[in-house]
């Protein structure tokens, strides 16, 4: 099936542990081999180990898309080079923020990065280059954590059931998608921590709801 629910060491939170592209995912040390299956079958990509400062939680400290990666400046040189040495023909970006958690804080797809606010005009820039794509300022609701609260892929938008219905069809406009309101994991709006999705499939945490899966596959257009 390419939409499932799962749980990794534990957490309904798939989306911490894991940034994903049409191609591969990018994952730490810590999953388990079962876990790597799961997710390579399910979103149809190449798993690819790399950690952040020691820490498993991928999800959270970085984001990619097909042009690149982006770590907090936290990543040590050798967590860099080792990803370097996998010559991935990828950019490797580093951003120098306060806003550690990048993952949380950028809303992503091949052509389009949603951004909290609060990024500064030179990380701004750092984003737009390294994933080269336009770069959006934006809040969804009350959240400026825009990768924590929706979902992005090349092929659909879900959108966090607080979102205004003007910051939905600035969205929608800016993306042309037509966005589904969505929670996960039995009524979370943390629908990006909740779930890791491409154009290929979405893995959700194992608490959300069959409606809520429903919502998301229909959401991000993917076939039953």
């Amino acid at each position: 099936m390419s939409a499932i629910k799962y749980i990794i060491r534990g957490s309904d939170y798939i989306g911490a542990f894991a940034s994903v592209t049409d191609k591969y995912a990018f994952i730490g040390f810590g999953l388990t081999k079962s876990n790597e299956e799961v997710i390579e079958d399910t979103l149809k990509v190449k798993i690819v180990n790399t950690s952040m400062m020691g820490s498993d939680l991928i999800g959270i400290f970085s984001k990619a898309n097909s042009k690149g990666i982006l770590f907090p400046s936290m990543i040590s040189n050798y967590e860099i080079d080792a990803l370097k040495k996998l010559k991935l023909d990828f950019n490797i970006g580093i951003l120098d923020t306060d806003l550690n958690a990048i993952g949380n804080n950028i809303l992503l797809n091949d052509n389009i990065a949603f951004i909290n606010p609060d990024y500064s005009i030179p990380n701004a820039k750092i984003i737009e280059d390294v994933f080269d794509v336009e770069v959006v300022r934006l809040s969804t609701g009350e959240f400026k954590t825009v990768g924590a609260n929706n979902l992005l892929t090349n092929k659909g938008l879900i959108v966090n059931n607080d979102i205004s219905d003007e910051d939905k069809d600035k969205v929608d406009s800016i993306t042309g998608f037509n966005s589904i309101r969505s929670t996960a994991n039995y009524g979370s709006l943390s629908v990006g921590l909740s779930a890791i999705a491409n154009s290929n499939g979405i893995i959700a945490g194992e608490a959300t709801t069959g409606f809520e899966l429903e919502r998301l596959r229909q959401g991000l257009d993917i076939e039953d």
